[in-house]
């Protein structure tokens, strides 16, 4: 088995690891990786039904989709993610026990009690500390975790806030469940990071076995990875399943009420109703953004120039975005 511990912290090129390691590494993986503030998406979900748009704007926090499927998770340097990519499981059952009877006997030897709950989660007295998830492709398995270490929680309830009533779809929803960090548990204090050589340590079993990165070949195979898809609007956005959005705003203007359809992350249909004024007919102003995707950026390049107040007396732009979102 291979051991890495992968330095940065860019979500997209973490996720590009993995996807590049999964397909082409020769050996099975086990990995240990930290990402700066984002929220990884499931690949089942709709993106925007699972944010809080606002707060992650404002905080300039990335969404990045994962491969494998279950529900939208809030990452920082306080969470710990773990992978094992296993190669040759063509006559193998894969279940999420074997793979985290490591970090279970790992979380023992710090004194730690925690144990395996529902179909995918670890928990310390009933509360979640670690969310898994699987891909398999061919006859390899790629198994990854998050540990809850010190993380903020403020953060991770605040990104993935988002108002259900907004978005009517069929994909794949988060189920809030109560969480805690590993470090309100320890008998000791501990930094992450001797925490994550704890970790590594007991997976490796001790002795000359250490932890490497990518070599430079593999760093710019996966640099090329996360450009070409996992910063991309297409993989993180466009790859939501087909969905609905409304909302009612209070404006300058009057109540603008959107009602719009998304499919693969483009907007198909969209009707603006109220009790705005405006001497041209909104009808116009709707058909300019068919075919825009549902994204902020996209939108207000889309109405760059566009005489708004003619459709919506007293809606400027931004406020007009702020409606669509």
């Amino acid at each position: 088995m291979r051991f890495i511990e992968l330095a940065h912290t860019d979500p997209a090129a973490n996720l590009a690891a993995e996807e590049w390691l999964l397909r082409q590494s020769t050996e099975d993986v086990f990995m240990l990786w930290r990402n700066a503030p984002a929220v990884i998406v499931g690949r089942n979900q709709n993106t925007r039904g699972q944010i809080n748009e606002a707060f992650v704007r404002q905080r300039a926090i990335p969404v990045v989709r994962r491969l494998t499927g279950g529900g939208a998770v809030f990452h920082d340097l306080g969470n710990v993610n773990f992978t094992f990519i296993s190669l040759g499981e063509s006559d193998r059952d894969i279940d999420f026990r074997r793979f985290t009877a490591p970090i279970i006997e790992a979380l023992a030897a710090l004194g730690v009690p925690c144990t395996f709950e529902g179909r995918n989660d670890l928990a310390i007295d009933g509360k979640k500390i670690s969310g898994n998830a699987q891909f398999v492709l061919k006859d390899r398995v790629l198994h990854h975790g998050t540990l809850l270490f010190s993380a903020a929680m403020a953060d991770l309830s605040g990104a993935l806030r988002v108002d259900p009533v907004k978005y009517r779809d069929k994909a794949v929803k988060s189920i809030p469940k109560r969480v805690t960090n590993i470090a309100a548990h320890l008998p000791e204090p501990m930094a992450v990071e001797a925490f994550m050589a704890h970790v590594m340590n007991h997976v490796c079993g001790g002795g000359a076995r250490q932890a490497r990165g990518l070599c430079a070949a593999e760093q710019s195979a996966v640099s090329l990875l996360a450009e070409r898809k996992y910063r991309a609007y297409d993989w993180n956005y466009g790859a939501s399943p087909h969905y609905a959005f409304t909302k009612t705003s209070r404006t300058k203007g009057g109540v603008v009420e959107v009602h719009l359809d998304s499919v693969q992350g483009r907007i198909t249909a969209v009707r603006l109703y109220g009790d705005y004024f405006g001497r041209r007919s909104v009808a116009e102003l709707e058909d300019r953004l068919l075919g825009c995707p549902h994204d902020r950026d996209a939108l207000a390049a889309r109405l760059a120039g566009v005489p708004l107040g003619e459709y919506l007396r007293d809606v400027d732009v931004a406020t007009l975005l702020d409606c669509l979102f």
